[in-house]
Order: structure tokens, then C-alpha cells, then sequence
């Protein structure tokens, strides 16, 4: 289960298997995992970037299982997860389901559903039941997906292996994304299956301490903030994310954003140009 060779099919659980996409950096781990659910008529869930050389491991992993593929499920709509849908349709003709969102200058302008789907409803892939699950908050058009019969929580970029989610405003929202992270701890859950990285054990666990994580952020937020009468963006991402390489404070920023546009919907603070400040 800890292989990630670029293009070689892993068996994570009866019917399920993982091809990661040629894509590795530090926004993406070892790459995006694209996964295949059913044995004759396949499900991909993610299918990644638009690499042909992922398609077509995709399809050869689907063709050597002795399947066919039929069906085409989205977690989102950012460049490493959706664009490959569109060459596998292209080759297949599979059914796309997802949902779109306006574009914010980070989301996958090649996207086209057949349809999108909808809270709570089950998928059924070769006979098996995926329940989707609307999780915003990394981003609006964000699902998750349940595979019930494995127990197994599709997260996409809601949660990943060995780093917190970035936060992009105005589609990705801190108050919804924390809200998401609790209706997840609804279901009945054996381990999480992420966008990227390895799968997730003790699922309650890891949910529970990532918002308990957000929130943490959030009050030292609150605390160095009081440090200044008003302050941009630029120069409080360096007190807040002291725990963080430098290197990554550009993007840090946007996480920083999230959190101030959260204390703003609460009342706690409020904008003034490019200046925060308490109320």
C-alpha cells in the first residue's frame, strides 16, 4: 500500500486500487492519486492531470483487471485532480460526474460534467455504493466520497497524508472547511483515502486533531494580532507561521487570509485597505 510508482496499479481493498499520477512536488507528495473502484465496470475517482502517460496508465490498469471504463468521478476541479478527465472520456466516452465552480484563476478550464452530484446521494460503482459527501472549505465545489463497503473516505484535498490543506479565499472558505471536517466524523469510517499520500488510519482521530489544528492556528492568529493596531497579510503571516519554512509563507498567506475572513464573519476583526485590525 506504500507504493507509489508513478503509473503502477495498488490494491488498497477488495475492488479498489490506486495509480499515481507522474506529478510530485510539495504542493502534491508523491503525486496525485487517481483511484479505480469495480473490477468490470470501472469507476477512476480523480483522474488527475492532463498527462497522457497517467491516462493511459489508467487505462491499461483498468483493461489488464478486465474492465471497462465507465465512469468518471471528480473531488474538485483544481489542475492536479480533474483535467485527465477529459482524455479519458475522449478515448471511453465515460460518464463525467462532478460539480463545477466559477473560475478564480486555479480551477481546471477544460472541466465538463454530464452531471454534478449531490449531498448524500449513492454512486453506484459495479455494484458497490459510493456515497458523496459536500465537503467545501479547500474549496466550494469540494466532495468527498465514501466507498461503503470498505469503509474507505475518498478526501481529495480535504485531507492529505502529512500536511495541512491550503486555503484559497474567495472559493475555499475556513468556516466551511472546519465545518466540513465535523460532518465527516458522522460516518462510519475505517481509513481515509487522500489526494495525495498514503491511506490515513484511525480516521476519527486524524479529523478530530486537524480541527483542533485550524482552531489552534485561528487563536494564534487572534494572538499576534493584537500585537499591532493594523497590520497586512504580508507582515502577520511571519508571527503566525513562525512554525513554517519561510519558503512557504507565500503560500501560507492564503491560509492566513481564510482565517482573517473567518474572525471577520464572526465580528472579531475587520479590514481596512490592505489592513487588518480588531474591532
Amino acid at each position: 500500500m506504500s507504493d507509489f510508482t508513478h503509473g503502477k496499479a495498488v490494491e488498497l481493498a477488495p475492488g479498489v486500487r490506486r495509480v499515481v499520477a507522474p506529478n510530485p512536488g510539495v504542493m502534491t507528495g508523491p503525486g496525485t492519486n487517481s483511484y479505480l473502484l469495480g473490477t468490470k465496470r470501472v469507476t477512476v475517482l480523480d483522474p488527475g492531470p492532463a498527462e497522457a502517460v497517467h491516462a493511459e496508465a489508467i487505462l491499461k490498469a483498468v483493461k489488464d483487471g478486465g474492465g471497462e471504463l465507465v465512469q468518471i468521478v471528480t473531488t474538485h476541479t483544481h489542475p492536479d485532480h480533474s483535467p485527465c478527465a477529459a482524455l479519458l472520456k475522449a478515448e471511453t466516452g465515460a460518464t463525467i460526474i462532478g460539480a463545477a465552480i466559477a473560475q478564480d484563476g486555479f480551477q481546471d478550464e477544460s472541466f465538463a460534467p454530464d452531471r454534478e452530484p449531490v449531498h448524500d446521494e449513492l454512486i453506484d460503482v459495479d455494484g458497490m455504493q459510493l456515497r458523496a459527501i459536500y465537503s467545501p472549505g479547500h474549496v466550494g465545489n469540494h466532495f468527498c466520497y465514501l466507498h461503503e463497503q470498505s469503509g474507505l473516505l475518498f478526501t481529495g484535498d480535504h485531507v492529505m497524508q502529512g500536511s495541512t490543506v491550503v486555503i484559497i479565499p474567495p472559493a475555499g472558505d475556513m468556516k466551511d472547511y472546519i465545518d466540513s471536517l465535523e460532518r465527516m466524523l458522522q460516518y462510519p469510517l475505517k481509513h481515509i483515502a487522500p489526494g495525495h499520500g498514503g491511506l490515513i488510519d484511525e480516521p476519527e482521530k486524524e479529523l478530530d486533531y486537524l480541527i483542533k489544528h485550524r482552531l489552534k492556528r485561528e487563536a494564534k492568529v487572534v494572538e499576534k494580532l493584537a500585537g499591532f493596531e493594523a497590520v497586512t497579510v504580508e507582515e502577520l503571516v511571519v508571527p503566525v507561521y513562525d512554525d513554517v519554512d519561510p519558503s512557504l509563507h507565500p503560500v501560507a498567506q492564503l491560509s492566513l487570509l481564510a482565517h482573517l475572513l473567518k474572525l471577520e464573519k464572526d465580528g472579531r476583526v475587520s479590514k481596512n485597505g490592505d489592513c487588518w485590525s480588531f474591532l
